[in-house]
């Protein structure tokens, strides 16, 4: 069949033979070299012999005889010991020792034989006995064991070339160990597709030098030359040796030179050949992260340990990355209520599965209707409330402003009520910065839900601590800006941005999260705790960052295009309202505003009559209403200009 195939290779017209291809030698092919191989060593013996003793005696007492004698007993021990037998180029030691005793067998029964020989007849086999068997010994262990090794490292290196040529050509960034550990990691792990053909550095002194047999580059060097000159197609990063300035200040290097920038795994699972462990493009989040925040763990664990705790759009973005976060404490029972069917399932499905031994209620209702919302409160001793669900899509919101105030203000105003009638110990509410001067009816309606909770805390009797969070926009959240972008550039364009200005604060998702639950747990009530959003990011500089990290190039490969500001819509988003002043908190990420207030009785009332003009779907009214009770709230490119008049 090998021959067959062989055969078929050579008169189909593929005249091209890979090596790699072949698959081992056969048996007898690898027993005639050894043949050939040991007569070397043979003659080699002979040879060095007789020069060591100026003696023009033959070696051999009837040559052709001994050489046959020895050929014959190597073979022997060859069949005994199945030299032959292994595939040389996955030699192991094993083979290496069966070689080895191979070898000395044949040796010593030569010498036996010999020496027996000599004791019988009173003549020689072998002219000086103990040297040739000692030569013959070194010289034949010697050449097999370089055969073996030849073929080995021949083939390790043929598949080596063969797979560069089929992987990306990448250079590891830094030359410190965590940067090469990264590389030997991939080099020995034949499952990536990825070649490391150097490492990049920013000093002068390692041009020279090499790291794992692979030329150091300096970067200085990529800046004169393009990468078809260098032969590289990307650079692979260890993002977490870099801090963020760092991080951009390369990237952005990068991509000027129009090279793919990878980020590396975790180096555990690079050695443990994890089929996730895979190297993967750097992605527009991971250039917005932060450090990682430290939060007390301690004091959360006790506020959440043994404890019932309620998640209100526990389905939502940030409503299960807290779920997902308070399980780790160990609360007593976790209550997820949403009202969204399908979501709600979803988030079933991965927490029983993820966290079998906690107990979960998934609860499907709407935070707008008291009456389903009381029976849990009756039935639960809720310690802790996260109040997350609201909508929140300022365009829609400005076309059905009766809706958010359904939700957002009705449901805030259900939740606090109940949790002071039945005592829960803390409810914390998730506001957005929209909140702050708004321009629009869902940040309008956010803050009068703000203006409640405040003001509930003072109400007599309360004993609920309400507490108020306030941060921007979430990366990956349900329908922020960076998937709708990725779902543009994989669709090849264009990319739509209202405004070539607009500017945005953004945090991930478990960042803002872990925030909500330290601001919860050091809040007192009646706080509204601000976070430090960091660095507002233009949004037109955000999406050409996004293309060129997908390997496009903005406006020749992805067209980038300009809607307008939508309704409602402002260019920067703000934290503090006008007038508010700010006090630090043990905290660096978390501040506390402090904004102006409404006695209890004047928001319930305003509250209780905007309520009122949603039910009764009068847009109009309903916005009238809100602007009455957020004065600062100015419409802005809305039709709802006209009452700002």
């Amino acid at each position: 069949m090998k021959f067959r195939s062989f055969k078929n290779r050579i008169y189909s017209g593929d005249n091209l033979m890979n090596l790699t291809d072949i698959r081992y030698l056969p048996r007898w092919v690898v027993l005639a070299i050894d043949v050939f191989f040991v007569l070397v060593a043979i003659f080699f013996s002979c040879y060095v012999v007789e020069k060591l003793t100026f003696s023009t005696q033959q070696v051999f007492y009837g040559e052709n005889a001994m050489y046959l004698l020895i050929l014959g007993i190597s073979l022997l021990s060859m069949f005994v010991f199945r030299t032959y037998a292994g595939i040389i180029r996955h030699s192991t030691f094993i083979d290496l020792f069966k070689l080895f005793m191979a070898t000395f067998c044949t040796t010593v029964a030569v010498a036996a034989i010999s020496f027996s020989y000599y004791l019988i007849t009173g003549q020689r086999l072998i002219y000086m006995l103990i040297p040739f068997s000692a030569i013959f010994f070194t010289t034949s262990f010697i050449l097999l064991f370089i055969f073996r090794l030849t073929v080995k490292e021949f083939f390790h290196y043929a598949r080596e070339f063969r797979r560069s040529a089929q992987r990306q050509r990448i250079w590891v960034l830094g030359i410190d160990e965590q940067a090469v550990a990264v590389a030997r990691a991939v080099l020995d792990n034949p499952n990536l597709p990825y070649h490391i053909a150097g490492f990049l550095t920013e000093r002068h002194d390692s041009s020279r030098a090499s790291l794992l047999g692979k030329p150091i580059y300096s970067k200085e060097r990529l800046e004169k030359s393009s990468k078809e000159e260098l032969m590289v197609e990307g650079i692979l990063i260890v993002k977490e040796m870099m801090t963020k300035e760092e991080l951009n200040r390369w990237v952005a290097f990068f991509l000027e030179k129009d090279l793919k920038v990878y980020k590396a795994p975790s180096l555990q699972q690079l050695r443990n050949n994890d089929p996730d462990a895979s190297i993967q493009s750097l992605q527009i989040e991971d250039l917005l992260n932060r450090k990682p925040i430290k939060i007390e763990n301690k004091e959360i664990k006790s506020r959440h340990s043994g404890k019932i705790i309620l998640v209100t759009g526990g389905a939502g973005s940030i409503g299960s990355e807290i779920v997902r976060q308070v399980v780790q404490f160990q609360p007593s029972l976790i209550i997820v209520l949403d009202q969204a069917e399908t979501p709600l399932h979803e988030m079933e499905l991965e927490m029983r599965d993820s966290h079998p031994n906690v107990n979960f209620k998934f609860v499907l209702a709407d935070i707008s209707n008291r009456h389903r919302l009381e029976p849990l409160f009756q039935k639960y001793q809720f310690s802790m409330v996260y109040h997350a669900a609201a909508y929140k899509h300022v365009p829609l919101i400005e076309e059905n402003p009766h809706e958010s105030i359904l939700v957002n203000v009705l449901g805030s105003k259900n939740l606090a009520l109940l949790s002071s009638k039945y005592g829960v110990n803390r409810f914390v509410m998730i506001s957005t910065d929209k909140a702050v001067n708004p321009t629009n009816v869902m940040g309008a309606s956010k803050r009068t839900a703000e203006l409640f909770v405040q003001a509930l805390q003072n109400r007599e009797g309360n004993s609920t601590k309400f507490i108020t969070t306030r941060f921007g926009n979430v990366l990956g959240s349900n329908g922020s800006v960076i998937p709708h972008f990725k779902k543009q550039i994989e669709k090849g364009g264009p990319i739509t941005i209202t405004h070539p200005d607009i500017v945005r604060y953004f945090m991930t998702i478990p960042e803002a999260c872990e925030l909500v639950l330290q601001a919860g747990t050091m809040g007192q009530g009646g706080e509204i705790f601000v976070f430090d959003m960091g660095e507002p990011v233009k949004i037109l500089d955000l999406a050409q960052r996004m293309i060129k990290l997908s390997g496009f190039e903005p406006d020749t490969d992805i067209k980038i295009i300009y809607t307008g500001l939508r309704p409602g819509e402002k260019l920067y988003e703000e934290l503090l309202t006008d007038g508010a002043r700010t006090m630090p908190t043990h905290h660096e990420k978390i501040m506390i505003s402090r904004d102006a207030d409404l006695p209890y009785h004047e928001i319930d009332s305003l509250t209780n009559t905007i309520v009122k003009a949603a039910l009764r779907r009068d847009k109009v009214d309903v916005v009238r209403n809100l602007k009455a009770i957020v004065p600062e709230f100015i419409s802005n490119n809305s039709v709802y200009e006209a009452l700002d008049r």
